[in-house]
């Protein structure tokens, strides 16, 4: 799927010329391809196809850990607000700054404050409830979402507005090896946490009482989840934009192919989603002349899948 990937766009390349381009950086191959080839597999799409399975899978399982928390089959990664709050931070960025690491850290940092207030808001008598939660996630969401509209408003239409919007709808055109490099460990390190106590969602899942009953720290294990599962999405948002329907689909997908227990959710959805999101990405830049943005794309094929999905889980009990 890679290799296929990497051969795919304006510039089309056969297989095999792709996979010895690859194994040229490992061996020593004496090149037949051109500079620009080369330059084309190695500087432009492989960083956009690595940076495609890492927010893929990332917002796959987050959405996979949110959904057992909540215990809610429609919750998203997206629900404490972080994709409104890191929305705001990449368009305050691009109206103030226009510099691309400015606006990767402004996004992070936004995303990041937004949970930070959903779950303060959220805190009742020393605890979190999950409704409080759910609810001050949509209040925090709604208010950074206002307060994008009026930088939109104010932005200037013609160079500072397109930018905004583009950047909003999603995309990995940007994206470099120095992206990957400052990104990729702290989703290695969120999604390892999240995977080394994927078992103990299954018992979140059977409720506060019953995990207490069982010895399970509940706040602490809620709290470890939901920033690991933030710090994920806030960074793969803050190198793609806004990429929706991922984190709610895929995790359903998985659950057809080996069930709800958790243990093996988490790693199926990673899996799937970050094979999916690249091949979004393939279509969104080859279908037409012009690049189109990815959230268009996992929209309009999110929602039927997701319409299906809930008819068969519908027969299904």
């Amino acid at each position: 799927m890679v290799i296929f990937s990497l051969g795919c766009g304006r510039v089309d390349i056969s297989f095999v010329q792709t996979l010895k381009i690859l194994l040229s950086s490992v061996f020593p191959l004496t090149p037949d391809w051109s500079a620009t080839t080369w330059s084309v597999i190695m500087d432009v799409r492989l960083p956009r196809i690595m940076a495609g399975m890492m927010v893929g899978g990332a917002l796959s399982i987050s959405g996979a850990a949110f959904q057992g928390v909540f215990q809610n089959p429609l919750v998203s990664p997206h629900i404490l607000g972080v994709a409104a709050g890191a929305g705001f931070g990449a368009a305050l960025a691009i109206l103030l700054f226009d510099n691309i690491w400015l606006i990767h850290l402004t996004s992070f940092v936004f995303g990041l404050a937004a949970v930070a207030m959903a779950y303060t808001l959220s805190r009742v008598y020393k605890m979190t409830p999950v409704l409080m939660l759910v609810l001050s996630g949509i209040v925090v969401g709604s208010l950074f979402s206002a307060l994008t509209s009026f930088l939109k408003y104010i932005a200037d239409p013609m160079n500072k507005m397109p930018a905004i919007v583009f950047w909003l709808l999603g995309s990995l055109n940007h994206v470099s090896f120095k992206d990957i490099l400052i990104t990729a460990p702290v989703f290695i390190v969120c999604i390892s946490l999240l995977l080394l106590v994927r078992w103990r969602i299954n018992l979140l899942a059977m409720g506060d009482e019953d995990a207490r009953t069982l010895g399970v720290n509940t706040e602490a294990l809620k709290l470890l989840i939901i920033v690991s599962a933030t710090i994920a999405t806030a960074s793969a948002v803050c190198i793609s934009g806004i990429i929706g329907w991922i984190g709610i689909m895929i995790p359903h997908i998985g659950r057809l192919l080996v069930g709800s227990d958790h243990k093996y959710l988490l790693s199926v959805s990673m899996v799937i989603g970050a094979a999916y999101l690249v091949t979004v990405d393939t279509i969104a830049r080859t279908a037409l002349a012009t690049e189109i943005p990815i959230g268009i794309l996992t929209a309009i094929f999110g929602a039927p899948v997701f319409a299906f999905l809930l008819r068969k889980t519908q027969k299904a009990g």
